[in-house]
């Protein structure tokens, strides 16, 4: 585990341990329940993939650990119907405070204004997150294998399922993938580009992996992807589904420039 990582995941726990001080878990639990059902978020890939067309799970991403501020003027409800107008299949949207300027509040707003599923992307360690997430109105959650133990993330994973949400497995390395494939539910499998040593990113980290995926997986290619000839090569490669964040955030119009860096695949 890298030492960034580390960082994240000890803030977070105590971060939950708060949360928990405020909201206790059987009352979240019923905030959960009463939620509107979750909408597909799987299911929004699919229909893309379908159709020929490349399924895109645009971000929602104000800053990273690696990057800093990656845009300044910040204004996520505007973005989120900006990528929903330019046929982004499914939104992501950071809610990590401390590392990624995010914050739940940030989701809760997005969620009132677009139609499309939403994935809260953070690092979830503890079920009381899931049904946080699902209060909140999440329609998929992001389990990292990085961050947590086989048990641990069977347990989330089973949670977020039980709950009606679509679980993204993010993986790394082949180790990763052959543990993301025990996981109940038939969750999503997402390999992450970056090199969580350097933090750099290469496409060939998906383009080596892909082939660890069995063909019934909903297989998301994430973080990265900077250009039309990235897409290309990943097209190519029978890649259908793309989590993009930063490529679109330093745009004046992230939406456009989706359209941008998508079209005509």
């Amino acid at each position: 585990m890298t030492d960034i990582l580390e960082k994240i995941l000890a803030v977070k726990a105590r971060e939950v341990e708060l949360a928990k001080s405020k909201v206790g878990l059987q009352t979240l639990k019923k905030q959960a329940i009463a939620q509107t059902p979750a909408c597909g978020f799987a299911r929004a890939l699919r229909v893309k993939m379908e159709a020929g067309l490349p399924a895109v799970i645009a971000e929602v991403k104000k800053a990273s650990p690696s990057k800093g501020v990656i845009c300044e003027n910040f204004r996520p409800v505007e973005t989120g119907l900006d990528y929903e107008a330019h046929g982004a299949a499914c939104l992501s949207v950071l809610t990590d405070r401390e590392f990624f300027m995010g914050a739940n509040e940030t989701f809760e707003a997005v969620r009132k204004r677009v139609q499309i599923p939403m994935l809260r992307k953070d690092f979830l360690i503890d079920p009381y997150q899931v049904y946080e997430s699902r209060a909140m109105g999440a329609d998929a959650v992001l389990v990292i294998m990085r961050a947590l133990s086989d048990q641990k993330a069977s347990e989330l994973t089973a949670c977020a399922v039980e709950l009606g949400m679509d679980v993204l497995v993010e993986t790394h390395d082949e180790e990763e993938i052959a543990r993301a494939l025990k996981l109940p539910g038939t969750p999503m499998i997402g390999i992450n580009n970056r090199n969580l040593r350097t933090f750099e990113t290469s496409i060939r980290q998906t383009l080596e992996l892909k082939r660890l995926i069995p063909q019934d997986r909903l297989f998301v290619t994430e973080s990265g992807i900077l250009s039309r000839q990235d897409v290309h090569c990943l097209r190519e490669a029978g890649v259908g589904a793309f989590l993009v964040g930063e490529a679109f955030m330093r745009e004046s119009s992230p939406g456009a420039a989706l359209q941008h860096l998508f079209g005509d695949f």
